[in-house]
């Protein structure tokens, strides 16, 4: 039989708290910015990525609304797919408006009439007008649904500029509505106190949207359609960002895919252009990307998804309100308000912000289908928002049977009211724990178990009531060691919510949590291993994290650093300033000169190690194969000690690493899949994210080896033969997906 212990509450509830040493948070502060910005790596890579404004907004509200919404059909790829012999586009638009060669899509544009003799164009009015386009409606609906930062898609693939531009005369202002959005878009709304995000999709203009439409007879429509030369196009890739930056002077650029195809010069250009722009306006700001940037001073967008687990740094997720389409289409489907509050609740507390965006109709219409998902969401964060505007992420994202995210275009789903996401406060001394649904009069929360956390420092449990502000007190719950009782008002919920938030105050800091496991690295706050010690996973630990963990930054003093990994200690947060590398036991930091100076740290695996990376259910260890062909699968094999058998796991400084196969060095690939049970391959390592791996400690020395781009883990198969291939599968907590490193 499990012993509870009571955990005792404030002296408000008649009891007094047992007095508890109280650690305060680091005080220390991040590297300051560059004073100004050349056009290289090295110096862009200096620029913060995240400021604080951003971390602490969550939640932002973005648009696919242009040319491509007049057909209302297919998807904001109507462009393209209307020119794809065959495609349901294709026939739609020869139905509905000719066949592409002599209605062109720039007849959307410029106008025109269709076969039934209606003019079709995209020329929204405004309301001040007669019309519907209310640009100061949009940007309040975005207020009303908790946005903290809003803005336009500026340019989609299709080429047209949604600006008085003076480079691309196929702009809003020469065409179509003759409005400068982009200006009207800026002006509503930071009228109303958001951040300005544009987001800029022209990378892939040139570089295939158009690959089915034939040579075009005039630089204007090459232009319009991505046919002019690399260099020239190149150059108008920049340029209109240029254009953007200037009139705009966005809080957050935020940028499509195919980056790395444009010119590096040309991305340096930009991104030192704009760094130096944001220096003279005063501002911090923020620029996002899926490809092509680096992830040091940038921050990684995943589409529609998310990590599956906590990740650093901080990123963003951008999902669409549609399950369909990202503009509006006639029969458009919607996820439901549930399904998207869930995801954006996940999304926090795993480190991360969601921007979600809406399919306005091209008359400026904003259906109410989709106004209902935004105001449920925003009714949520208008009384519950303080567990997740201004928080940061605990030490875990949180528990129950429900899982999200694990990279990108993972569907939005709704969780139960066994699951639980975790957030705290900027201070570390209030946990939230969010349910999503009533889980009736009573629940356990098992991470706060017995021998997880010491809760002595506890003062209050509250569930916070409908109205912004207010609480609803909890009677003391008990502690076992199958997690944290708490008994709740009725069986029944008291309100109605789309999920409820406990939270948990302490005297203090929230007391360190300790791992499943016993941990990979342990630090000493005394030096020869004695003192307050921390089991640290593979991972990254800021000085909130560190203090979650038990040591408070600076007070480091010894540490044990096992064979094959290596912990990175750095003088500032955020992993900045002076580091220091230890790759085996200290007992002493005092000889190395930095006892007591480290502020965050990363544990990583050795990048100089060879593993055997060994499946957990058949005991196989993965298998190059030795000098095959580039593209060849992996596979696993008894181990017999063969360089075939051993890899490297070499850290990339953001979360990530690449697995390098000691006979042949090439890299495991994630190939692009898409779908459980694509074979796992190896090729020339050449930086793209399906040779980046998320690798995640899962308790007893076990982890997940999940793909960047694919978001799959590495598959054994369960109980299979040498030879058998590695495949990739949605994580589901399964031996088969589980791997153990075991250094050579």
């Amino acid at each position: 039989m499990a012993i509870s212990r009571r955990v005792f509450l404030s002296s408000a509830a008649g009891v007094v708290v047992a007095a508890t040493a109280e650690l305060t948070l680091s005080t220390v502060t991040a590297l300051a910015a560059p004073s100004s910005y050349s056009p290289t790596w090295a110096s862009v890579d200096q620029h913060p990525p995240a400021p604080e404004w951003f971390q602490d907004a969550k939640f932002g509200i973005y648009f696919h609304w242009g040319a491509f919404s007049v057909p209302a059909f297919g998807s904001e790829w109507y462009p393209r797919n209307m020119y794809v012999a065959g495609s349901a586009e294709n026939s739609h638009h020869t139905a509905t408006y000719g066949d592409p060669s002599v209605w062109p899509y720039n007849n959307f544009l410029d106008g025109a009439r269709d076969k039934a003799g209606n003019w079709v164009q995209f020329a929204p009015r405004l309301a001040s007008q007669g019309g519907n386009f209310d640009p100061d409606a949009w940007a309040q609906l975005f207020v009303d649904a908790g946005a903290r930062f809003a803005g336009p898609v500026a340019e989609h693939h299709d080429g047209f500029s949604m600006w008085n531009s003076s480079v691309n005369e196929w702009n809003s202002v020469r065409r179509g509505p003759k409005l400068n959005l982009l200006q009207i878009f800026r002006d509503a709304i930071r009228g109303k106190g958001l951040k300005l995000l544009v987001a800029m999709h022209h990378a892939y203009n040139f570089n295939g949207y158009y690959d089915h439409v034939p040579a075009q007879p005039t630089t204007g429509l090459k232009k319009l359609f991505g046919q002019l030369d690399t260099a020239t196009e190149n150059q108008l890739w920049y340029d209109k960002l240029k254009e953007v930056l200037d009139l705009a002077q966005p809080d957050i650029l935020w940028e499509d895919f195919d980056l790395s195809k444009v010119d590096e010069a040309q991305r340096l250009n930009f991104l030192s252009y704009y760094y130096n722009q944001a220096l003279s306006w005063g501002r911090e700001v923020v620029a996002t990307y899926k490809d092509g940037y680096d992830n040091k001073g940038e921050v990684f967008d995943y589409e529609r998804g998310g990590p599956a687990d906590i990740s650093d740094p901080y990123w963003l997720t951008d999902d669409s309100i549609s399950s369909s389409s990202w503009c509006y289409t006639v029969g458009i489907g919607y996820y439901s308000t549930t399904q998207m509050l869930h995801a954006l609740i996940d999304r926090v507390s795993k480190n991360g912000n969601m921007l979600l965006n809406i399919a306005p109709m091209a008359d400026g219409t904003i259906p109410q289908a989709q106004k209902d998902v935004l105001l449920g969401i925003g009714d949520h964060l208008k009384r519950f928002g303080e567990s997740l505007y201004d928080t940061r992420a605990w030490t875990v994202y949180g528990e129950g049977p429900t899982k999200m995210g694990g990279g990108s275009f993972t569907t939005p789903v709704a969780g139960t009211n066994k699951d639980f996401r975790f957030t705290r406060d900027k201070a570390g001394t209030v946990l939230y724990a969010t349910v999503l649904g009533w889980p009736g009069s009573s629940t356990t929360i098992a991470t706060l178990a017995s021998d997880r956390i010491d809760l002595s420092s506890l003062t209050s449990v509250q569930l916070l009531d409908s109205t912004a502000g207010t609480y609803i007190g909890l009677p003391a719950p008990t502690q076992g060691v199958d997690g944290l009782h708490l008994a709740l008002p009725s069986s029944s919920a008291p309100f109605g919510a789309l999920a409820y938030v406990l939270k948990f105050t302490f005297a203090g800091p929230i007391p360190a949590l300790r791992p499943g496991g016993s941990g990979v690295v342990t630090a000493y706050s005394d030096i020869s291993y004695a003192g307050t010690a921390a089991g640290l996973v593979l991972g990254g630990y800021t000085a909130a994290q560190l203090q979650s963990a038990g040591l408070a930054p600076r007070t480091i003093s010894s540490l044990r650093v096992p064979a094959g990994y290596q912990v990175i200690g750095y003088s500032g947060d955020n992993y900045s300033g002076t580091a220091w590398t230890f790759s085996a036991d200290n007992a002493d930091l005092r000889d190395t000169g930095n006892n007591d100076a480290i502020t965050s740290l990363r544990v990583i695996f050795n990048p100089a190690a060879y593993f055997r990376i060994g499946n957990v259910t058949d005991g196989l260890a993965l298998d190059s194969g030795g000098n095959v062909a580039y593209g060849s699968n992996l596979k696993q094999w008894t181990w017999d000690g063969s360089p075939n058998l051993q890899w490297q796991a070499v850290d990339l400084g953001d979360g990530y690493y690449r697995l390098v196969n000691r006979a042949n060095g090439m890299v495991a690939d994630g190939w692009g899949a898409t779908a459980s049970g694509a074979p796992a391959q190896q090729a020339t390592w050449n930086g793209g994210t399906n040779q980046q791996w998320q690798i995640t400690d899962r308790g007893n020395g076990r982890y997940s080896i999940a793909n960047r781009t694919t978001g799959l883990v590495l598959d054994g198969g369960g109980q299979v033969g040498s030879g058998s291939v590695t495949k990739q599968w949605t994580w589901d907590g399964s031996p088969n997906l589980q791997w153990t490193f075991t250094a050579q």
